[in-house]
């Protein structure tokens, strides 16, 4: 069985590095790294499928023609099956992150067969790890009956798998499994009856727990599952507010993961990183821009965690409002980047602006014009509008600082910024008189009030920019957001619930083609779906 367990390896290997070449794409989202990352998903596919009948099935034949498999045979099988579903999951992954109508229907058909897959897997390797434990149980002598002698000729059928083969496997399973449940989690709700995905049970506790199973297991993508657990924990939840409005949490967990992984992964650039992020959430902003100057040192000949340690470095220094250090941070990703170009150029245009360097910024903004390629894309949509307008109307310093609040508004940062800084930028908005910025300022300084604790000052805001008609044009996604937060708001007293409630649906049903409008609804559906135990729906 040498050359079987040689090609097991191999393929074990292949979808490990599969894993690892999805999330590098991840990372960069540069669209030809997102490209090749598809073909080869595609081409492993096709090997893989090449002979993929159901394992058990397969066992019974073998045993109805008194031939037995060797353990490496049904082994092999199933690897082939978890890769081939593996391969869906990255796809729909990758289709996903593009945000457009089109890319979620395809993501949605083909998470419909790593469903089925998974399934079938997951049953398949429980049936086999319950004929174990009940093989092994016989030959203890703890059965004697006819049925232990049937029992232990089913194990022989599936050729002596042994139990830390079938946990490995599982282990392999869970991985893809608990990435399944997370991706659909974050489908935009109001998109999941289109995607024809309403069957399925996006249940991120589930995907979380799988993918805690599969971090502890001795499979190769162990280590991956430890990352996609950390990512999520302090990129996508709080970034989606999955837990409502508290940012810190899942911090909790994101620590625990870190501590254990200190001592294995001492030097490793991504835990540093992540380390990084977990400071960033609890505000401390110094040490967190520590870790990802560290990062980046140990990152040295690894471009793609290179810049995502630039790009934390950017946005902990808009956080600090230490605009010089983020707008040289957002240039070099502007210059070595190939991933939204016209995104970075935004950023780096309004951070000289905020410095003061407003004929630096204004030339910036010539470029975001000739950088914007990808016209489909909601950030580039948003970041080319954006400069257009600062281009047109001779940016400021104070519209320059009131364009770094609001993406560190909409990126969810604002919370991670110090009392001292949130008072200074309130200062700022507050001299702001132009008339078509006033409801984005209104909404922007309700986010400042909360983040202080000024309640009632906060919803004060929210109400005066939920009643700005003049601005609708051009910050299409004010007062939809300006409902949303005030909806938030309301839903932390009792009294108020109901109201906070039916501000949530009105945000939800009666604004669209907005700026941001699926992030905003995956914010609702999950504010919405906290109160299920609470009010009745």
């Amino acid at each position: 069985s040498s050359p079987l367990r040689l090609r097991a390896a191999a393929e074990n290997i292949e979808d490990a590095e599969l894993a690892c070449e999805v999330m590098n794409a991840m990372m960069t989202f540069e669209e030809e790294k997102m490209q090749m990352a598809c073909d080869d998903l595609r081409t492993t596919e096709k090997l893989c499928e090449s002979d993929n009948t159901g394992v058990i099935e397969t066992i019974r034949n073998k045993i109805k023609k008194s031939v037995s498999m060797s353990e490496m045979a049904v082994v092999d099988r199933l690897q082939r099956q978890i890769i081939v579903a593996d391969c869906q999951v990255y796809l729909a992954v990758l289709s996903f992150v593009k945000q457009e109508l089109s890319a979620y229907i395809k993501g949605g058909w083909i998470l419909r067969k790593a469903w089925k897959m998974y399934n079938k897997c997951y049953s398949d390797i429980s049936q086999l790890q319950e004929s174990c434990r009940r093989r092994s149980s016989s030959q203890q002598g703890e059965l004697a009956s006819d049925q232990a002698n049937h029992n232990t000729a089913v194990a022989e059928g599936s050729g002596g798998v042994t139990e830390e083969a079938l946990g490995r496997l599982k282990g392999s399973v869970s991985f893809g499994y608990g990435l399944f449940h997370l991706c659909i989690s974050m489908v935009p709700p109001h998109l999941l009856k289109i995607v024809n995905l309403l069957g399925f049970p996006g249940d991120r506790h589930q995907g979380l727990a799988s993918l805690a199973y599969a971090s502890e297991s001795k499979d190769m993508k162990a280590p991956l599952a430890t990352l996609a657990l950390l990512w999520y924990h302090t990129v996508v939840q709080p970034f989606f507010a999955l837990d409502g409005s508290d940012s810190r949490a899942g911090l909790m967990e994101a620590k625990t993961i870190l501590q254990k992984k200190a001592v294995i992964y001492p030097n490793s650039s991504l835990f540093i990183f992540f380390r990084g992020r977990v400071q960033r959430l609890e505000c401390q902003i110094n040490s967190a821009l520590a870790s990802f100057h560290d990062a980046l040192e140990f990152a040295s000949d690894q471009r793609e965690i290179q810049h995502v340690c630039l790009y934390e470095i950017g946005w902990c220094s808009m956080i600090e409002m230490n605009f010089e250090d983020a707008y040289k941070a957002f240039e070099r990703l502007k210059n070595e980047s190939r991933w939204s170009q016209c995104y970075y150029a935004y950023l780096t245009g309004v951070c000289q602006g905020a410095s003061g360097d407003l004929e630096g910024a204004k030339a910036i903004f010539k470029d975001v014009h000739k950088l914007f390629k990808r016209k489909n894309n909601q950030i580039e949509q948003f970041a080319f509008k954006r400069a257009e307008r600062l281009r047109k109307m001779s940016a400021t310093q104070e519209l320059c600082i009131l364009g770094v609040v609001e993406v560190l508004y909409l990126w969810k940062a604002l919370p991670n910024c110090s009392s001292s800084k949130l008072q200074l930028m309130s200062q700022v908005l507050q001299g702001l008189g132009d008339p078509s910025c006033q409801g984005l300022k209104h909404l922007l300084l309700g986010a400042i009030q909360k983040c202080l604790g000024n309640i009632k000052d906060a919803i004060q805001s929210y109400q005066m920019a939920a009643r700005d008609d003049l601005g609708r044009q051009t910050n299409s996604y004010v007062q939809p957001y300006s409902y949303y937060e005030l909806g938030c708001v309301l839903l932390a007293k009792p009294e108020t619930l109901s109201k906070g409630r039916s501000l949530l649906l009105q945000a939800k049903e009666n604004y669209a083609g907005y700026d941001f409008e699926n992030r905003l609804h995956v914010r609702i559906h999950s504010a919405l779906a906290s109160l299920k135990d609470v009010v009745p729906q």
